[in-house]
C-alpha cells in the first residue's frame, strides 16, 4: 500500500498533465528566476507561463521549501 502524496506535491501530475512539462522543469524555472520571494515568484509564473494560482502556489511552495531544506 503507498502513501498518498500530500501537500504541494500532490499537485504535480495534474500541473504535468495541464502545462506539458515535468515538474523538475518547473522548478529549475523557480530556481534559475532573478526574483525570491513567494508571491513574486507566483505571480510571474502566473503572467509569464499562464499557470492558475493553484499550480503556481504548489511549485513555489514545495521549491523554496526544498532550498530552505
Amino acid at each position: 500500500m503507498t502513501a498518498s502524496v500530500k501537500g504541494p506535491a500532490s499537485y504535480f501530475p495534474s500541473i504535468e498533465k495541464k502545462y506539458g512539462r515535468p515538474t523538475a522543469e518547473w522548478k529549475e524555472l523557480i530556481r534559475s528566476s532573478p526574483l525570491s520571494r513567494h508571491m513574486e515568484l507566483v505571480a510571474w509564473l502566473k503572467s509569464e507561463h499562464g499557470l492558475g494560482h493553484g499550480h503556481a502556489n504548489a511549485l513555489v511552495a514545495h521549491t523554496l521549501a526544498e532550498q530552505a531544506g
